[in-house]
């Protein structure tokens, strides 16, 4: 299973079209195949970056089906969507990704993720993306994967949790910066992002024995998105 991740930065007065374009053009013409499917659209939080700015994550099976999309993209039946869509913004870029092997998502049904737009309500993604010391990669999923993940599932047995750990991603060779990966977390507790945003660490939470603390050890270059899901995204 490959997850292609894309950021574009869309051009303002196109914003709606833009949407409009992935909701009736990509997410439908996926829908025709049950080897690729649009997953997530979702916009960067206003007053968290570069305005327009919108993340799509679009899922396919395998290799294969990656390089069928990629044609149909670049000569097929996309090929115009592709070209009318890259008219609505300034640039974009993309990575392609896969599951760590201790990621909670690992495959998806694809013929299941709907195609049909359905309102919902809006969800909040934290996605932080970490780049690992120089050969550090190994060392950094073994305490995302241990130190990181309990830290998570104590929180939420506590009642504390900020976050829920959906998915955790590393790109596919030769797509991406070889070390960096990518946190995938739906935030459970509003009320508690907001103190996390307003109020200092607590420095109990930076001691030796804790992810804020020992993550130092394997990098200390990540940053987090506060990506809002559109309210038609197949996946929130």
């Amino acid at each position: 299973m490959l997850f292609i991740h894309e950021v574009h930065q869309v051009a303002g007065a196109k914003e709606d079209a833009f949407e409009a374009a992935f909701r009736e053009g990509w997410m439908q013409k996926l829908g025709k195949t049950d080897d690729a499917r649009l997953l997530w659209y979702l916009h960067l939080a206003h007053g968290s970056g570069a305005a327009y700015t919108v993340v799509t994550v679009t899922g396919v099976t395998d290799a294969a089906a990656w390089g069928a999309l990629a044609e149909r993209v670049r000569t097929g039946d996309l090929s115009s969507w592709a070209t009318e869509v890259d008219a609505m913004r300034h640039r974009s870029t993309a990575k392609v990704l896969v599951p760590v092997p201790w990621s909670p998502l690992q495959q998806i049904d694809l013929s299941s993720v709907p195609v049909t737009g359905d309102e919902h309500e809006l969800t909040i993604y934290m996605e932080d993306t970490a780049w690992p010391f120089a050969g550090g990669l190994p060392a950094y999923l073994k305490a995302a994967g241990t130190l990181y993940t309990e830290t998570l599932v104590r929180s939420k047995k506590a009642g504390r949790n900020i976050l829920e750990m959906e998915a955790a991603f590393q790109p596919l060779f030769g797509t991406a910066h070889p070390t960096e990966v990518v946190l995938w977390q739906k935030v459970a507790n509003h009320e508690a992002l907001l103190r996390l945003l307003s109020t200092e660490t607590d420095p109990a939470h930076k001691v030796p024995g804790t992810w804020m603390h020992d993550a130092l050890e394997v990098r200390d270059q990540w940053e987090s998105r506060l990506l809002r899901t559109a309210s038609w995204s197949p996946r929130y």
